[in-house]
């Protein structure tokens, strides 16, 4: 790591000591994991009336505003806090503009914002890889209906870690802030829900909804 990109750990403590040219970093660092985070979480018919940019914009100013009490603690890994902050802003965004009713959620749940079309072909295409072979091509689009229909037979959860793992591509370690359990309760549950979906691919999973 060079001197011009220092890391997060870094930029957290040069902030804590007052440098607000590392705090202006830091907010700036993660903002395009932030974005895609957004852009395959947002609801279609919010697209229209809301940027994917406008969310993290109003996420970091919050994260701005809250950072001081952020780093007297922090409770959790520095990029899940963020990715939180940006999803209770999305949360709030949809009750308003889609479900037209309001609510207070505190934490992230498996079910509050439903996969986007896109999103969830995209998923299925990253798990059933994506080869560039024209020749291929029906071939693919046939693994990828199955992938995606055996996806949607998974529990909340098994779905929840591989949607962040290859829609977000988080690491263990923002997965586990994310979902606040342990790196090995990840890596588990990654397993399980990857076994899972095998299992349902080759006919041998019973549905897991």
């Amino acid at each position: 790591m060079t001197t011009d990109a220092p890391d997060t750990e870094e930029l957290l403590r040069r902030t804590g000591a007052g440098d607000p040219s590392a705090r202006q970093q830091l907010l700036a660092r993660h903002r395009d994991r932030l974005r895609r985070m957004v852009a395959v979480r947002l609801d279609p018919r919010l697209a229209p009336r809301v940027d994917p940019s406008d969310v993290v914009q109003e996420a970091l100013m919050v994260a701005d505003r809250k950072l001081g009490a952020y780093l007297k603690e922090r409770p959790v890994p520095f990029y899940p806090w963020l990715r939180r902050l940006a999803w209770e802003h999305l949360v709030k965004l949809h009750e308003r503009h889609v479900l037209a009713r309001k609510r207070t959620v505190l934490r992230e749940e498996p079910g509050i914002l439903a996969l986007p079309e896109d999103s969830a072909v995209l998923l299925a295409q990253r798990l059933a890889g994506d080869g560039s072979s024209p020749s291929h091509g029906l071939v693919r689009k046939e693994q990828r209906d199955r992938v995606r229909s055996a996806l949607a037979r998974l529990s909340p959860a098994d779905r929840e870690v591989l949607e962040l793992r290859y829609l977000e591509q988080l690491s263990t370690a923002d997965i586990a802030g994310v979902l606040e359990i342990g790196e090995g309760a990840v890596k588990m549950r990654h397993r399980r829900a990857l076994d899972r979906l095998s299992r349902l691919l080759t006919g041998e999973g019973g549905d897991q909804s």
